[in-house]
């Protein structure tokens, strides 16, 4: 009997690639074949397998490493992983013996939902962030949310309302010059074709955010497959599954690991910006003062 084989496309920044990562692990556990698709310039993996998953990294410049604009780098990963797809799918048939049948996408990547259709391939887009991020982009998308922001607070279904400081940097009305700028395009652009692909996946669970789990299903069917963890954190379904497996950076998991069991539980404050925040100086100068005088021990992680 033909094995599905499944291939998943997360965006190349940490946390798109994790949760993409364990979505993967529980789908090989249902018997599929699954292969993840990694774009970076490093040499991430030493190996091709995490434990079920088949692992293929595509060379692919960051933006640092590109020195354009963010634009023109969006663009140009844009046409690399167009091409490149097409020969993976090609070579995965060949040398797995079972064709791809499905293209799993990051949602910051709609394009690929065309490449599937020109392949005659379902296709998936998967939402790493939450139903509450997910409809605030959507909103912007339906132009039911202007940028510069011209009513507050904002009230999408049923309260609690929204302030300015709730929102993310690029949508509190951030001038066009912004740095930001690229990302809210980029962010908003998830909804392009949001009803055309044939499942949407959603890093949530209903009991964390029913209420914008709801509102978002009522614009059309998706599906919560959250929390996105190692299943050791979780259910311990998946045999030895402790760890995501795969870094973009290099952890001191061990040293941290270490510090932290020699706090008192509740006692420490973990504050991470992500790869993508682009904070000044004075920004991180006011953040590392209020944490010093917050008189908590604190971990402080960014991602570039």
């Amino acid at each position: 009997m033909s094995k599905s084989h499944v291939l998943v496309i997360p965006y190349p920044a940490q946390g798109h690639i994790n949760p993409m990562i364990q979505f993967s692990k529980r789908l090989a556990s249902k018997g599929l074949q699954v292969t993840a698709v990694i774009f970076s310039s490093q040499a991430l993996l030493e190996h091709t397998q995490l434990g079920s998953v088949g692992v293929v990294t595509i060379d692919c410049q960051s933006h640092e490493e590109a020195k354009i604009s963010i634009d023109d780098y969006l663009k140009q990963f844009q046409a690399t992983v167009t091409l490149k797809l097409r020969e993976l799918v090609a070579e995965l048939k060949n040398s797995s013996g079972y064709p791809i049948c499905c293209l799993v996408y990051d949602s910051l990547m709609p394009w690929v939902l065309e490449t599937a259709r020109q392949l005659g391939l379902g296709a998936a887009s998967f939402f790493t962030q939450s139903c509450a991020v997910d409809t605030v982009c959507y909103h912007i998308h339906e132009g039911q949310l202007k940028i510069p922001l011209e009513k507050l607070p904002l009230t999408f279904s049923r309260p609690p309302a929204l302030e300015i400081t709730d929102l993310p940097s690029f949508v509190q009305g951030l001038e066009s010059k912004s740095e930001y700028s690229s990302l809210l395009n980029l962010v908003v652009s998830q909804f392009s074709n949001f009803r055309e692909a044939d499942w949407i996946f959603v890093n949530t669970f209903n009991t964390l955010e029913e209420e914008a789990v709801n509102w978002l299903a009522s614009q059309r069917s998706i599906k919560p497959i959250g929390p996105t963890i190692p299943s050791v954190y979780l259910d311990r379904q998946l045999e030895d599954d402790r760890e995501y497996g795969l870094s973009l950076f290099k952890p001191n998991l061990d040293g941290c690991k270490e510090w932290l069991d020699s706090k008192e539980t509740g006692s420490v404050v973990y504050v991470s910006y992500g790869s993508m925040a682009a904070l000044g100086e004075e920004q991180m100068a006011e953040i590392a003062w209020g944490l010093k005088r917050s008189g908590c021990y604190f971990l402080l992680k960014f991602g570039t």
